[in-house]
């Protein structure tokens, strides 16, 4: 079953070019992320604090993009960063990325090796149709790690009918996050003016098949929202 968002109108008009990309990986069995898997994780790390450093994340030209969509959106990147971007900035530092557990940890995997920002969801506590709008002022999020936000409307949000799953493409909500009762995982590729559509895909796939390998579960269609 192909998993459908709805890109608010308002959104398509600024941003005529933003694309998606979701897929489901169900009957996952989420636990504690295996010491081999940690192994993988840590030499995808090595690699990346070998090719970046601090001063160069900035030019790379996928973050440039989400940086440059930031601005857009009159969102300071120094001060709410890309999820990508944020993980790829722990590593340079020296701190590795979080082990939470196996499938968070399979995602951001894929994250990393992609710099695409990508959102996980427990499908089962999605309520409705989901929809990538435009913030309203004085609506309250509830981030995963931290303190309720009041949001502003110049932020993006990934909603359903009832709740904020997503600041986009920064932080998922607390309301849908992995746990150990989590069974149905969707993945949400985030793009971003000039991120070509096959990186998007590029990144859901390989999330969903890191989530496969470290998680279980199967995989079905990947869908493509334009």
């Amino acid at each position: 079953m192909n998993i459908k968002i709805n890109i608010d109108s308002n959104v398509k008009k600024q941003f005529p070019d933003l694309k998606l990309a979701t897929v489901m990986v169900r009957s996952v069995n989420v636990e504690e992320t295996s010491s081999h898997k940690l192994q993988v994780i840590m030499e995808t790390v090595n690699k990346l604090r070998n090719r970046f450093t601090i001063d160069s994340i900035k030019d790379n030209s996928i973050i440039r993009a989400y940086r440059d969509f930031y601005w857009r959106l009159k969102v300071d990147p120094t001060k709410q960063r890309p999820a990508s971007e944020a993980l790829l900035r722990r590593i340079v530092k020296g701190l590795g990325l979080p082990s939470i557990n196996n499938v968070v940890d399979a995602c951001n995997l894929a994250s990393v090796e992609t710099l695409i920002p990508i959102g996980l969801y427990d499908y089962d506590k999605v309520e409705g149709g989901l929809t990538l709008r435009f913030a309203h002022n004085g609506e309250v999020f509830k981030p995963i790690g931290g303190k309720y936000e009041v949001l502003t409307s110049n932020q993006i949000v990934l909603s359903d009918s009832v709740k904020i799953l997503h600041i986009y493409p920064f932080r998922d909500s607390i309301d849908t996050m992995i746990t150990k009762n989590t069974r149905n995982v969707l993945i949400v590729s985030c793009g971003a003016p000039k991120i070509p559509k096959e990186l998007i895909i590029e990144a859901a796939v390989k999330t969903s098949k890191y989530i496969q390998i470290f998680a279980g579960g199967f995989i079905e269609e990947i869908a493509i929202i334009e």
